[in-house]
């Protein structure tokens, strides 16, 4: 049996009655850098990258951060950050689930339920086959768990929230470091620095068999000139 590449396809007269003007050069596809190597991929099978996408839903009140690493065309490990939309956390638990052992090409056409989340496959998807990846220059690539260590020692997910009004103005919710408990003030009400507990360190302390009041002190630290304030506030409450 012939290849199926070979055989002709149905064609207009128009097309059927020209003469056949030979193809010149072709190079193939442009090289693009993949884990410290210049590669020409002509299927999935070439691809191997660690990247990061962000995606939205249709109404933009949630967002989601997708990390993956890809090797030899199969998603090795998924890494599925979400915020601002409550059922966007169970689409996740899903997609990360499910991604892991599926080719990229079946991940871009897997339905993650989540508007965010198969936006942020598409995004990611563009970074990959054009070579715009964070190991794009990092021979052999990113090891499996390079997502866990982008989460850091606490393997949360580094999040800001803020508030703000004309009236009263900002409320510093939630840093990096953490849940932010209270803020400090100078004398003309302006923010210098603030305190926060690291609830990761905190949960950890907690598990190890720690009091919950010693674990939630031990947890805390401040940042700026806390110390030196003239004024601290609860940023929820005052």
């Amino acid at each position: 049996m012939s290849n199926v590449s070979e055989m002709p396809y149905a064609q207009s007269n128009e097309v059927a009655k020209m003469c056949k003007v030979q193809k010149g050069c072709d190079h193939g596809p442009a090289p693009i850098p993949e884990e410290g190597k210049w590669i020409q991929a002509k299927q999935i099978s070439d691809i191997s990258a660690y990247t990061h996408g962000v995606g939205w839903c249709a109404p933009q009140q949630g967002a989601c951060k997708l990390s993956l690493n890809v090797k030899n065309g199969i998603i090795e490990e998924a890494l599925v950050e979400t915020i601002g939309c409550s059922g966007m956390t169970h689409s996740a638990a899903m997609a990360a689930e499910i991604l892991p052992g599926k080719t990229l090409l079946e991940a871009l056409n897997t339905d993650l339920v989540c508007d965010a989340i198969n936006t942020a496959m598409r995004e990611l998807f563009l970074q990959i086959v054009y070579g715009r990846s964070q190991s794009a220059f990092s021979e052999g690539g990113l090891v499996i768990g390079a997502g866990m260590e982008d989460l850091g020692k606490g393997e949360r997910s580094m999040v800001g929230t803020m508030y703000g009004t004309k009236e009263k103005g900002v409320r510093y919710l939630e840093m990096t470091e953490g849940y932010c408990t209270r803020m400090a003030l100078d004398a003309n009400n302006e923010v210098v620095g603030y305190e926060f507990v690291s609830l990761g360190k905190m949960t950890d302390f907690i598990k190890k068999g720690m009091e919950p009041n010693e674990a939630y002190e031990k947890s805390k630290g401040t940042y700026g000139q806390f110390a030196d304030a003239v004024k601290y506030i609860d940023p929820r409450k005052e």
